[in-house]
């Protein structure tokens, strides 16, 4: 099967942009979402491998990687079932920055190499399902939980809980642990410092130059609030200034806000990116159990009007989406033709 599979997307790189340029792709939606109908208990992420770890590891969804590999298998399948193109690797919070909340920091690299073969298995599947439609995996760069620009603490500002050559540090091992693993393109998400976002491109460009080779980066950033910035303080166009020297095949915006609230930011984003656009929004914001009440319905629609309007490249779904809403949301776009990437005069 994996031999067939090479064959069939050894050309991944071109053929994901020539697609781009011929249609709308879809992203898949969250995991996160999709690991909670599972009801997993403490003893469930430990599985025997951690049966006696010293903290506990509920919530460590990226673990789950490790010991629960069907479960994250049956993710992916459902929204490549659901009609996803590009399914995203379960390593939103694999670095050893954010892993060592559950003392795991040493399993960063394992973590990201087996979260990619996962995915790839998934993609393989469908891939040799329908040859004519190639699915690609996308190794997921989150944030991490500290930043750079900013300091954790009001009284002291000049204090920082992370540099920019720890950032690097963690993010050169989860990207080499991804492209082992074999993502197809790397995915830096999720933005809300973009000092953070330098450090994970300047850590996968040195990368590149170590193994000689490249693969596609997509960059998505987070407008927080509807002021229309970051949390580090950038507008769209700012961000894409920022990060545009990297080249990106695609920049756009996730998570924090729903769909209908992001409207203007993506078409801020559209008018100045001289990559594909993507867009993949939450299902609404939270209510007050923390939980999205968007339907697939409701969100869907407001993709269709992002793509009949011209903004995007890539569509799919963040925090509280499922494959319903990504089913939904390739269903309305599939006639809807993809966003033209402008030519600007400077």
């Amino acid at each position: 099967m994996e031999s067939n599979y090479f064959l069939i997307v050894k050309n991944n790189f071109m053929n994901l942009k020539e697609i781009l340029e011929n249609r709308i792709v879809i992203l898949d939606g969250a995991m996160g979402t999709m690991i909670q109908r599972y009801k997993l208990n403490e003893e469930d992420y430990r599985g025997k491998r951690f049966a006696n770890h010293t903290s506990s590891l509920k919530g460590c969804n990226d673990l789950l990687c490790l010991t629960q590999p069907q479960i994250i298998l049956e993710i992916h399948e459902g929204y490549l079932e659901a009609g996803a193109d590009l399914i995203e690797t379960n390593t939103f919070n694999a670095t050893s920055i954010s892993m060592a909340d559950y003392k795991l920091e040493h399993l960063a690299y394992e973590i990201n190499v087996e979260a990619a073969k996962i995915a790839k298995e998934a993609a393989a599947k469908f891939s040799l399902r329908t040859p004519d439609r190639p699915r690609f995996v996308a190794g997921a760069v989150g944030p991490t939980n500290k930043t750079a620009s900013l300091s954790p603490d009001v009284n002291d500002p000049g204090f920082r809980a992370i540099t920019f050559d720890q950032l690097v540090e963690a993010y050169t091992e989860e990207v080499k642990g991804l492209i082992d693993g074999g993502v197809d393109v790397l995915l830096v998400e999720t933005i809300f410092d973009t000092l953070n976002a330098k450090a994970a491109l300047f850590a996968i460009k040195e990368y590149f130059d170590v193994i000689g080779k490249e693969i596609p980066i997509m960059i998505s950033g987070t407008i927080t609030d509807q002021s229309g910035r970051t949390l580090s303080g950038q507008t769209p166009e700012a961000f894409w200034n920022s990060v545009s020297h990297a080249e990106p095949l695609s920049v756009g915006l996730n998570c924090a806000l729903g769909a209908e609230l992001m409207r203007p930011y993506i078409e801020e984003l559209s008018n100045v990116a001289t990559g594909f656009v993507s867009c993949y929004p939450n299902a609404g914001l939270p209510n007050q159990f923390g939980e999205y009440d968007e339907s697939p319905e409701h969100m869907a629609n407001i993709i269709r009007e992002f793509a009949q309007s011209g903004f995007v490249n890539i569509v799919g779904g963040c925090c509280g989406t499922t494959p319903d809403h990504i089913k939904a949301i390739a269903d309305v776009v599939k006639n809807c033709a993809p966003r033209i990437i402008p030519v600007l005069q400077y």
